[in-house]
Parts: structure tokens; C-alpha cells; sequence
């Protein structure tokens, strides 16, 4: 598609003017959060456990999803038809379940014992006077969510790019600017806060799109039609190998071992209200999870030939087609949306990487303890964000995977690792710290190396069996290792 086709959103008022309250929405947001994420760590990094349900929900779902919804789905179901519906099955099950049961137990135990931290969790449960767990948990996390962020942060160059005429470092930085101000300001409570904004333009984005283009193309059944002449397997729900759904499904896995995803059960004021949070983030991760379905389906009809797409990329669907079929301001919300599913996930990410190195790091392990200022902790956790700005910057340069993909591979390894090591440990008084720590280190080591073997990587998503390995692993080593009184958290 030439250049003069491509409309960018710099060229419209209206396009401007949504897209600027929506940034004006989340840093006001930042601002107004900032006095209180001040007072203290518990305050910066878990918005002093007072968050309401339906702003534990929403904020869940929307960290959860990320670009790898709003931009890697869409372009999925783009490419593969009907059957990428099973790569949102999997983690809308997942997280049903978690709130409905995981969350509640880990609630009250971190609530009960002070925790702040998923590795504070660990320690508290195993009473690890070495802190062994703390040390491997903190760099895992580390590990992966820069990662995580890099690909957020490279998902929002893409969208600057294709809408503003950047070039995509020049949307690199603008995104990670936008991350960095509001996250700085007013720590967890800010996140929360603005995901819960952010939830309501990305639910607006991924369904007023698709019903206006497929009203515009003539109605559900033109739609159908198309695509199905283009290839009747695109509209096969399970025109996939059996390795490709097991893996799509799997994806669900995730959700158990994710930290940006588990400190929201953590955050909430009253364990009891988390069956309220399973009831509204369902409901929000369906219809999301629908409307990218069908934006790719309807994007097929429209361009059966994906080198009209900019750049020929399946991932810049989204923006595209809400170019040719909304008006500016609307187009202007729908590139909001795209970027408050970047945020939603990068900021709460750079939370969580945040506490691993000036709670879990410097105060627990450096410090053992010791009293130090409450406020000084705050400040240097904003000093180490701007750190992990940078470091996120640098690594996406290094990058070369899609966003679906790279999102993917640090979603697997912080699943693998900690999911099976949590859940375990939350049931079973049988789990010893010999056991989880042998948990963190196989689900970190084969998602890994499962992803770096072609042959492998592409007969199965190496989350399914590095978390299976993970479990395996947790339950044998627990098993042939002593459980001691410290190793009991009740």
C-alpha cells in the first residue's frame, strides 16, 4: 500500500484530540495517585491492599493481555482463521479458576504475613533464612519481564509508526516516555487505576471495530463468504495439529506463575470479593477476547492479500483497518486502545521487576532486613523504573521476534516457573523449598532451551511441557527432601 493511502493520525483534529485525553486520562491519573504511592513500599507496589473488585478485575485482565492481544491475535486469527480462538480459550478458563480459588488462599497468606512481593510470598511459606528462594525467584522475574517489556515497548513503536508517521524507535521511546511518567508518579495505585481506564478503550476499540467493518462489508454472512473462498479451512475452528492446539490451550498455564497478574490478587481489599473480580474479569476477557477474533476474521474479507497491510505485517491489522472504516475520532480511541494494552501490561510489568530489586534485592537480601526509610525505598524505586526504561529500550533493539511471539516466550518461562511452585504450595503441606527451587529452575531452563531447538519449538509452545516439567519436578524433588516446621506455613 503506497504512502499516500496510509492515514496517519497527526493529520486529524478529532484523531488528535481523542488520542490526546486519552493520554491527558492516565497521566492525570498518575498525578492524582502520587501522594499516596509515596508513603510507603506497600503503598507504591500493592496500593496499600485497599483495591476495590471490579478494579482488581479489570486490572488483572488488561495487565494480562497486553499487545498480544489487541496486536498479535488479531493478526493470528488474520493468518490462521477461526482455530486462533483457541490461544484465548485457554487463559480465560485459567483465570476463572485462578480468581475463584488461588487468589483467595494467596490473599490471605500475604495479607496475613505482610507480603508485598511473589518472592516474599516463597519465603514466607518456606522460611528460608538464606533467602535462596528470594534470590532465584528475584532473577527470574527480572530475567523475563524486561523481556516482556522490551516487547510491549516494541508493539508501541509499530502503533506510533503506522499512526503518527514516526519512525519505530522514534514510537519506542514515545511509549516508554508515556509508561515511564505515570508508573514514576504514582506506583501500583496509578497502574491500577489507569488499567481500569485503559479497559474501557480497549473494550471499545476491539468491539466497535469489528461491527463497523463487518456492517460495512455487507453483514456477518458476506464476511463468512469471502474468507471461506479464500480458503475454507480459515473458517475450520480446529484446522490445526494437535501439538498447535495443546499449545494454544496451554497458554492458559501462564496466567498461574505470572507476577504482573498474581500481585493484583494480593492488592485487594477483602479476599471475599474476589469471586465479585472472577465474575467481572470473565465477562471482560470474552468480549475482548472476541472482538480480536473477529477483527482478524474481518480484516481477512477485506485484505485477502496480506501484502496490502503496512509493511505486510498481520500485527498492524488493527490500526489499518480502523483507518478505513472509522471516523477520526474514533480512530483516534482505537490507537489509544492499542496503546492501553501496551501500558496496561508494560507498567505493571516494570512494577513487579521494580520490587524484585529494591524490595526483594537490595532491602531483604542487601540490607537483611535492616529498618530503613519508608520514602527512601519509594525514591529508589522510581530510580530503578527509569533503570529498567532504559534497559527495555536496549534490549528491543536486540529483538527480532513478533510481538506475539516474544510476548509468548517471556509469558511462557515466568508460567513455567512459578505456576506450579505456587499452586503447590498453596495446597499441599508437602511441598518443601528443595522442591520449588527445583520447580524455578527447570521451568526457567526449558522454556529456554525448548525455544532455542527449532524442532521443538515448533511441535509444541514450550510452556506446556516446561510447565509440566516444572510440575513433575516440584512434586519428586518435595518428595524425596525433608518437609521441616519452617518449611509449614500453617
Amino acid at each position: 500500500m503506497s504512502e499516500q493511502h496510509v492515514l496517519h493520525i497527526s493529520a486529524n483534529p478529532w484523531a488528535i484530540a481523542a488520542f490526546a485525553g486519552y493520554l491527558i486520562a492516565v497521566i492525570g491519573v498518575g498525578v492524582y495517585a502520587s501522594r499516596f504511592a509515596s508513603q510507603g513500599i506497600t503503598e507504591f507496589f500493592l496500593g496499600g491492599r485497599k483495591l476495590k473488585s471490579f478494579v482488581v478485575a479489570l486490572s488483572a485482565v488488561t495487565s494480562g493481555r497486553s499487545a498480544w492481544l489487541i496486536v498479535g491475535v488479531t493478526g493470528m486469527a488474520y493468518a490462521r482463521g477461526l482455530s486462533a480462538v483457541w490461544s484465548v480459550v485457554g487463559y480465560i478458563v485459567v483465570e476463572l479458576f485462578m480468581f475463584l480459588t488461588v487468589a483467595v488462599k494467596l490473599r490471605q497468606h500475604t495479607g496475613a504475613m505482610n507480603d508485598v512481593t511473589l518472592p516474599d510470598f516463597f519465603e514466607s511459606r518456606f522460611g528460608n533464612s538464606r533467602n535462596l528462594l528470594r534470590t532465584v525467584s528475584s532473577i527470574i522475574i527480572l530475567l523475563f519481564m524486561v523481556i516482556y517489556v522490551a516487547a510491549q515497548f516494541d508493539a508501541g513503536g509499530k502503533t506510533f509508526s503506522a499512526s503518527f508517521g514516526m519512525t519505530h524507535f522514534e514510537g519506542v521511546l514515545m511509549t516508554a516516555f508515556i509508561v515511564w511518567a505515570y508508573t514514576l508518579l504514582g506506583g501500583f495505585l496509578a497502574v491500577a487505576w489507569t488499567d481500569v481506564v485503559q479497559a474501557f478503550f480497549m473494550l471499545t476499540g476491539l468491539i466497535v471495530l469489528p461491527v463497523i467493518a463487518i456492517m460495512d462489508f455487507g453483514g456477518v454472512s458476506a464476511i463468512l463468504n469471502s474468507v471461506e473462498s479464500q480458503d475454507p479451512l480459515l473458517l475450520d475452528w480446529f484446522a490445526l495439529g494437535f501439538g498447535a492446539l495443546v499449545g494454544f490451550l496451554g497458554i492458559g498455564f501462564g496466567s498461574t506463575g505470572n507476577p504482573h497478574i498474581i500481585v493484583r490478587y494480593m492488592s485487594i481489599e477483602d479476599p471475599r470479593l474476589l469471586r465479585r473480580s472472577a465474575l467481572y474479569g470473565t465477562v471482560w476477557n470474552v468480549l475482548m477476547a472476541a472482538g480480536a477474533i473477529l477483527i482478524g476474521i474481518a480484516g481477512r474479507a477485506y485484505f485477502p492479500d496480506q501484502s496490502v497491510l503496512p509493511n505486510a505485517d498481520t500485527e498492524n491489522l488493527f490500526p489499518y483497518l480502523a483507518q478505513l472504516h472509522l471516523h477520526p475520532f474514533l480512530f483516534g480511541l482505537v490507537i489509544a486502545a492499542i496503546l492501553a494494552a501496551i501500558m496496561s501490561t508494560a507498567d505493571s510489568q516494570l512494577l513487579v521487576a521494580t520490587s524484585s530489586v529494591v524490595r526483594d534485592m537490595y532491602q531483604k537480601l542487601l540490607l537483611k532486613g535492616k529498618d530503613i526509610d519508608q520514602r527512601k525505598l519509594v525514591q529508589l524505586s522510581r530510580i530503578m523504573i527509569s533503570v529498567l526504561v532504559l534497559a527495555a529500550i536496549g534490549l528491543r533493539e536486540l529483538a527480532s521476534d513478533l510481538v506475539f511471539w516474544l510476548v509468548l516466550f517471556a509469558w511462557g518461562g515466568l508460567g513455567a516457573s512459578f505456576g506450579p511452585a505456587l499452586i503447590l504450595s498453596l495446597y499441599w503441606k508437602g511441598v518443601t523449598k528443595w522442591g520449588v527451587l527445583a520447580g524455578f529452575v527447570s521451568g526457567t531452563a526449558v522454556t529456554i532451551i525448548w525455544n532455542q531447538i527449532p524442532a521443538l519449538k515448533n511441535a509444541m509452545y514450550e510452556l506446556v511441557p516446561a510447565f509440566l516439567i516444572s510440575t513433575i519436578l516440584v512434586i519428586f524433588v518435595s518428595k524425596l527432601t525433608t518437609v521441616t516446621t519452617s518449611d509449614v506455613s500453617e
